[in-house]
């Protein structure tokens, strides 16, 4: 399989409703648990990717464009976009939509650095 095909077989989208209960007093979604949320679908794609032990080691750069309201869904998709020898990066975008209309706009993107580790949790290489 190419690494084309590998980053395409990986790439993983999920979605979730915005309840009240993950929001906070502004009636928007929590920023942390956009970023939970996001290292999850990361940590999803990562492992789809090399199908190894992946662990994240840190998170670059997350810009929160636009308030996520409770009442909406959201798309969470996460892409390989960067292979090393022990290590991968996953962008993850994060699209609102109105749960009664159409359309959905971009409102948080970062990306996610993880590695490779073998059952001693020593680095391996992604790629086998």
């Amino acid at each position: 399989m190419t690494l084309a095909e590998r980053i395409k077989n990986s790439t993983t989208s999920i979605f979730k409703a915005v309840f009240p209960n993950t929001t906070n007093h502004y009636d928007t979604l929590f920023g942390g648990t956009a970023m939970h949320l996001m290292d999850e679908v990361a940590f999803i794609t990562a492992t789809r990717f090399s199908r190894q032990i992946m662990v994240t080691v840190s998170s670059d750069r997350i810009d929160f464009k636009k308030p996520i309201p409770a009442g909406t869904i959201v798309e969470l998709i996460g892409k390989v976009i960067h292979v090393g020898n022990t290590s991968l990066k996953v962008k993850v975008e994060i699209y609102i939509e109105q749960m009664y209309a159409e359309g959905r706009e971009l409102a948080v993107h970062g990306d996610f650095t993880f590695v490779a580790i073998d059952e001693t949790k020593k680095p391996v290489q992604v790629i086998k």
